[in-house]
């Protein structure tokens, strides 16, 4: 089975899915979707895609495509997500899966209505790094006692992961935080029962928090504290350290290392040591097959509820 794809957002994430695509085979995208123009002609002229607009609807017209990926702002997610399962399409939207609970539990409901595949782009639980320890939670190797994670990035101007300046704002709680509350619950096989959350003063201009702390708890005990930040000037990205009762580990994105520094090799975890290309693996193969994916909407609804929890927290 063939799959055809159209693509949403040509920026910097946009072109680490089209890169992954690029690996995978029966998967063709066929159309590109972004803001300018010119800039979306020249991505697709390197892609190879041979149908580009600045128009979501025009791509979802298009009755070759089978699916579509949101690549877009986060305030767009939840009703464009909704617009690709309306028009038949199956739909990857990049995390988060909205900005709002309700947002993200409209979007839930479309979801099952139309028994189309909806997976939102929950990176960590693909990346080999964290596949890793996952696999050594489901053998009864390792069992978290403690995550500390650090999210840090140097944004004070509205830039995106290219240093290229960014038509929308970016969000700590509704982004940022997204990943590592999935992945504490994911991991842990547990859902979270107590989050807690503080934030740093808001920037005048972008009008958000740029320094934030979270504690959470699941279930069965395992506790976090994240911390993140836009106002840190080096070493960027999220760094998670896994306390168990067996072993540390440190994950770098695609890199683990145990708790003395050690490299551990994650090059057979699985069949790429590129997080997007794997999770990009799972959409399509969840579509061949029929199936609910990994990172589905429904399965990433606790999420964004503990989310909003600490948003009301946030804003008492």
């Amino acid at each position: 089975m063939s799959i055809k794809v159209a693509l949403a957002g040509a920026g910097a994430f946009g072109i680490k899915h089209l890169d992954g695509i690029k690996n995978i085979d029966g998967v063709e995208v066929v159309s590109l979707i972004s803001r300018d123009l010119e800039k979306t002609k020249e991505v697709a002229a390197k892609y190879g895609i041979g149908h580009v607009t600045t128009h979501l609807e025009h791509s979802l017209a298009l009755k070759e495509v089978d699916a579509v990926i949101l690549c877009t702002p986060t305030q767009m997610h939840a009703a464009q997500s909704i617009a690709c399962l309306k028009a038949g399409k199956h739909v990857q939207v990049e995390i988060p899966l909205a900005d709002t609970l309700r947002g993200a539990l409209e979007v839930a409901a479309i979801q099952e209505q139309t028994g189309l595949v909806a997976m939102c782009g929950h990176t960590r639980r693909f990346n080999p790094s964290h596949q890793y320890v996952h696999k050594q939670i489901a053998a009864g190797k390792f069992n978290i006692q403690q995550m500390d994670v650090q999210t840090y990035f140097f944004r004070r101007s509205n830039m995106n992961a290219l240093g290229q300046a960014r038509s929308w704002t970016d969000h700590l709680l509704w982004h940022h935080a997204a990943h590592t509350v999935d992945l504490f619950a994911y991991q842990c096989g547990s859902p979270i029962v107590k989050a807690n959350a503080i934030q740093g003063p808001i920037h005048p201009v972008l009008g958000i928090a740029m320094d934030m702390s979270i504690q959470l708890k699941t279930a069965n005990g395992a506790i976090c504290t994240l911390s993140l930040s836009f106002n840190n000037d080096g070493p960027l990205g999220t760094f998670f350290r896994y306390i168990g009762d067996s072993a540390t580990y440190t994950a770098r994105y695609d890199d683990l290392f145990n708790g003395k520094e050690e490299k551990i090799d994650v090059s057979k975890v699985d069949v790429s040591m590129n997080g997007i290309e794997l999770q990009d693996r799972e959409f399509f193969a969840a579509i061949r097959e029929g199936r609910e994916p990994n990172a589905s909407v429904a399965n990433v609804l606790p999420c964004y509820q503990v989310l909003h929890d600490l948003e009301q927290q946030l804003n008492a």
